[in-house]
């Protein structure tokens, strides 16, 4: 929430400037110099160096907090330059370097010629148009420390963002590593029980074939065994009518002779009958 405000008081400011500027040229005054405007890291105020021909060459000194730099535009700018600028005519020389957009490089202030800015009256580049080019530093003392102000809130802000952007991309990687772990232990966990499960039913099956092979088996051994029983129940019947009928044979024939049988039990005792005279 206190994010939102100062962005909400940074973009009103923001806006706010060009309609102060507005109402002060309609009311005769004259405009404020060193107007200072955020941007995404840093703070800018906008400088016209003019020649003596009338010839405008823009200019901006930026900062975040920690350093002030000079900006500026210019066709074939070397990556890197140590080139001078003039204070009140005496030169500060600083290292230029190229931005990563086509034209634009930085100079970046040392604390010697940030000094001498704060105490100057008049700027000149003798490099950065065909012609020198030169304005006034009048207000700069404040100007300089208003925007070193402005950039080290811009930049703190930034950090602050880009610190909670970090973090939430942490997280975003810790959530994503978390799901991916629980992911490949719930893919394992369901792997080793679709193994178990596997395994499972192939002894399942296993033991269902051994049982049924046991079974049949079993009903092998008992028709086996009744096979046996049959068959020693027909070899004993056999031995039986064997002997009985050796015995029938040897019994009705003797000598050459056939006999006949012998009555199967003693005749029944008959009482003689009389009769009447």
């Amino acid at each position: 929430m206190r994010r939102a405000g100062v962005f909400l008081t940074v973009a009103m400011a923001a806006v706010a400037g060009p309609l102060a500027v507005g109402r002060a040229a309609a009311a005769g005054l004259e405009a404020p110099a060193w107007a200072i405007t955020p941007e995404d890291a840093a703070c800018h105020t906008d400088i016209e160096l003019t020649a003596r021909s009338g010839a405008i060459a823009p200019i901006a000194l930026i900062s975040d907090g920690d350093r002030v730099a000079l900006r500026f535009a210019k066709e074939g700018v070397p990556s890197q330059a140590f080139l001078p600028i003039r204070v009140d005519g005496k030169p500060f020389a600083n290292l230029v370097q190229r931005t990563g957009e086509e034209g634009v490089a930085v100079m970046n202030l040392s604390d010697e010629t940030l000094a001498a800015l704060r105490h100057g009256k008049t700027l000149q580049v003798a490099w950065l148009s065909d012609e020198a080019v030169s304005a006034s530093l009048s207000g700069a003392g404040q100007g300089l420390t208003d925007l070193k102000t402005c950039g080290a809130q811009v930049a703190t802000q930034h950090r602050a963002r880009e610190a909670e952007l970090d973090a939430q991309h942490a997280r975003a990687q810790a959530d994503a590593r978390a799901k991916a772990v629980a992911d490949e232990q719930l893919a394992t966990a369901r792997a080793q029980t679709a193994a178990a499960e596997a395994e499972r039913q192939r002894i399942a099956a296993e033991t269902q074939k051994a049982n049924a092979q046991a079974e049949e088996l079993a009903a092998k051994a008992v028709q086996e065994r009744a096979m046996a029983e049959q068959a020693q129940q027909r070899t004993y019947a056999d031995q039986v009518y064997q002997q009985r009928a050796a015995a029938q044979q040897q019994y009705y024939y003797y000598n050459g002779q056939q006999i006949p049988p012998p009555p199967s039990s003693p005749p029944a005792w008959t009482y003689p009958q009389y009769y009447p005279r």
